[in-house]
This record gives structure tokens, sequence and C-alpha cells, in this order.
């Protein structure tokens, strides 16, 4: 019997973003020109934790985002979870965090998050939604998982399928980055996928639509960087929500 198309994609996402660990971080430096960092902090600041609140970092990856949550608010505790385990250990060796500083660092499949109902206060999610098929299970389950009154954060690059910087972004993604990979990282076919999933990834509209379908409320998104980032935010309704 063959698994489900979304299970054999997990597979292969996983197993990719184990290939290409020792450069992951370094890569997405030198492709974002060094302000994927200030990227994260955006996102850090959207969630507005409080002291005692627990966040859920999903697709945490190299923990970059579950770090600047924790030197951002000290007195919250992160949940870092991905799929991919050498993600998960490179941030854990190499970042000088700990599970006495990442409270829970797990190996996660966002479609099935170990947690029960209404657990966590905020939920980050920075360029792994792309990767989540379907997409909109991973939606219902991140909003499963949320307090009500809880709100998810979504950083996410750009669409393809929209007209980004009069197309410089589009031919970037689709030429100039798998062919800097190849020649200096022996690793194009990685980061063929990376820009063809950004081309399959819709428009910000249309990701606000999901989220509303998931049952968020208040869902907005702000491009950043003349479009080429997108920062997507949702709450899940609480009894005292007005208009949800």
């Amino acid at each position: 019997m063959h698994a489900p198309s979304h299970q054999a994609h997990g597979r292969f996402v996983a197993k990719m973003f184990a290939d290409i660990v020792p450069m992951y971080d370094g890569l997405n430096t030198v492709f974002s020109l060094g302000i994927d960092s200030l990227w994260r902090k955006r996102l850090a600041r959207a969630v507005a934790a409080r002291p005692g609140d627990c966040v859920l970092d999903v697709a945490a990856g190299t923990l970059k985002v579950s770090a600047v949550l924790r030197v951002m608010y000290p007195e919250t505790k992160v949940l870092a979870m991905d799929f991919c385990r050498p993600m998960l250990e490179k941030g854990l060796a190499g970042g000088g965090l700990g599970p006495q500083h990442i409270f829970l660092p797990a190996v996660a499949d966002a479609l099935a998050l170990p947690l029960a109902d209404n657990s966590v206060h905020a939920i980050t999610v920075a360029f792994g939604l792309r990767n989540m098929r379907p997409r909109q299970e991973a939606l219902h389950e991140m909003f499963r998982v949320l307090k009500p009154g809880g709100k998810l954060c979504v950083l996410e690059l750009g669409s393809t399928q929209e007209r980004i910087m009069l197309g410089i972004y589009n031919m970037y993604l689709e030429r100039i980055m798998p062919a800097v990979a190849k020649a200096f990282f022996r690793r194009k076919g990685a980061y063929r996928y990376l820009a063809e999933s950004i081309a399959a990834f819709p428009p910000a509209h249309a990701v606000k639509e999901e989220m509303e379908a998931a049952g968020f409320c208040q869902v907005t998104f702000s491009r950043m960087t003349a479009g080429i980032v997108c920062l997507h935010e949702g709450m899940k309704h609480a009894p005292c929500c007005p208009g949800c």
C-alpha cells in the first residue's frame, strides 16, 4: 500500500532539511542579505507574550525564533517543535541553548501536535507553513492547541504568484538562488524545492482566507521588505471577542 501523498511529502521535506542542516543558517543569512534576523524579531514582537505565557514555536528548525522569544520574553515558556530532528539538534548544539532555555524541544509534526486542546497562549511559524500539507489541516491543528484568546503569528516569504519588486524577486528565487546553492554548496535540488514551494504558496489575501476558514478571527497580514516577507496574524476567538 502506498503512503498518502502528504506523508510522503513530509518524509521528503524532513530528509531534505536534514541534508542541508550544516549550511542552512548561513545560507539564509546570505540569501536574505542579513535581514532575516530583523524579520524574526518582528515576528516575536507580534506575539506580545505576557509573563507566564506558553509560546509554541512550530517548524522551529534550528531554534532561531525560539531563541529570540526567550530573550524578548524571559518569563515565558517556549515549546519548540519541528519534524526534522537534525535541525533541532543543530540549534541546541550551536546556539547556546539547552533544555533549560527551551522548555520542550521536541520532534513533532504540525499535522499532529502532541499537545492538549487549548494549551498554549501563542504560536509562531517562521518560513514553515508552506511546507505543511495539507496546509488547512495544519492550521486547524494549531487552532486546536491555542487557548481562547490566543494568537497565531506566521512569517512567510511572499508568493511568486504575485509580482514582487517588478519581478526581480521572482527571478531571484527561480534562477539565482538555486544556481548559487549549486555552485557553492552542491545543494541546488534542495533550494530549487524551496523556490518551488514559494511559487506554490498562495498570495497573502488567500492565506488570510485559509486562516479564517480554520476558525481564526481578526486575521491580518502586513508586508515587509517590499513584499518579500509577509507577517500573518490571527486570533482564536474568546467569549469576550466581539464580532467573532
